[in-house]
């Protein structure tokens, strides 16, 4: 495969709490996703990129130097994959967040999940997730990772206990990632993106 036809991986760590799963998670993800051809790998750790929590009401309000740092890594990215936590069967505050601060880095591409929880495995979070992304004009896909009971299922090295369960959930998220992330990216390449706000009346 030519390095031109590589994809742009991001892999979003969605916790900033103390004690976190997320990063051991992400890092596992990650290694799999390296033993590809198809990827090239950029991990962000939300706890890292200081992103403010207030924003202006203004559109057109100069954004803070963190959230400009942030924008080239996910403007340049195919495909993302977020790895979450549940919270109250929700995703994290920090996340959302990200989600909010950023327009057209998002849209029309493909996002995969990774998530961990307790009996539910991160789920809810995955499922309220789908409709902000929506909203962001990405695609979610549709495979995803899940862990329950996630402090019992991986090892001291971070590596899961059912590695074959675990590696063949992140190769078919991946391979589905994959897909989708050329055919959005040719796509993109072909015609620019648009939504409803952009288009002309009676468009």
């Amino acid at each position: 495969m030519r390095d031109t036809d590589r994809l742009r991986l991001v892999i979003i760590i969605g916790s900033v709490r103390k004690g976190r799963f997320g990063p051991v998670a992400a890092e596992w993800l990650a290694s799999r996703a390296r033993l590809r051809e198809d990827f090239d790998i950029d991990v962000i750790d939300l706890a890292t990129a200081w992103l403010p929590d207030v924003m202006s009401t203004e559109l057109s309000a100069r954004k803070p130097q963190a959230v400009q740092d942030l924008a080239p890594w996910l403007a340049a990215a195919d495909a993302f994959v977020v790895v979450t936590p549940e919270y109250k069967q929700s995703f994290p505050a920090s996340l959302k967040s990200a989600i909010d601060w950023y327009d057209e880095e998002w849209h029309a591409k493909p996002v995969g999940f990774l998530s961990y929880g307790g009996a539910s495995s991160g789920l809810c979070a995955v499922a309220q997730l789908r409709q902000v992304f929506a909203e962001a004009h990405a695609v979610t896909i549709r495979e995803t990772v899940s862990f329950h009971d996630y402090r019992e299922r991986f090892d001291a090295q971070g590596r899961p206990f059912d590695v074959d369960g675990g590696h063949e959930a992140a190769r078919v998220m991946f391979d589905r990632l994959s897909w989708w992330g050329r055919a959005l990216r040719q796509a993109r390449v072909a015609e620019p993106y648009r939504f409803s706000a952009d288009l002309p009346a009676g468009a």
